[in-house]
């Protein structure tokens, strides 16, 4: 079993625990990381709300995911701190280039982590997506 799956499994588990008493759900601690290896402009999305429904992240996916646009510098993360109740469902960060393809050779980084476990790498030469769920 790979340690992502074990990490994932883990994090389900935790997540099926029962609501606290006063029925307010558990939140998890959800953290993105993004990194370049050359300076690069970027725009990354992230989630930084669970919806309430599918049929409202559906509507407006905007309003639950903004986007930071800016430059990369190496040595430099992106790194943004959330809540999220459902993060098996709801956590993903995505980066990809802005503006035209870039003239050099370049990797762009994404991390996700989950109460302080990192559950997703990726990278790529114009993005990255980290998530749980298949998007």
């Amino acid at each position: 079993m790979s340690a992502r799956l074990a990490a994932a499994i883990g994090i389900g588990l935790c997540l099926a625990a029962p609501a606290h008493a006063d029925d307010d759900p558990m939140l998890h601690r959800v953290t993105y990381t993004v990194t370049a290896e050359q300076p690069t402009a970027v725009g990354i999305y992230f989630r930084e709300s669970d919806p309430p429904t599918w049929a409202d992240y559906s509507h407006n996916p905007y309003e639950f995911s903004p986007k930071d646009d800016l430059t990369l510098e190496p040595g430099k993360p992106w790194i943004r701190e959330t809540m999220l109740a459902d993060p098996m469902k709801w956590a993903m960060v995505t980066v990809t280039t802005a503006g035209l393809a870039p003239q050099r050779t370049q990797t762009l980084r994404c991390e996700l982590a989950i109460d302080g476990i990192v559950v997703d790498r990726a990278d790529g030469p114009r993005g990255a997506l980290c998530s749980l769920r298949n998007w």
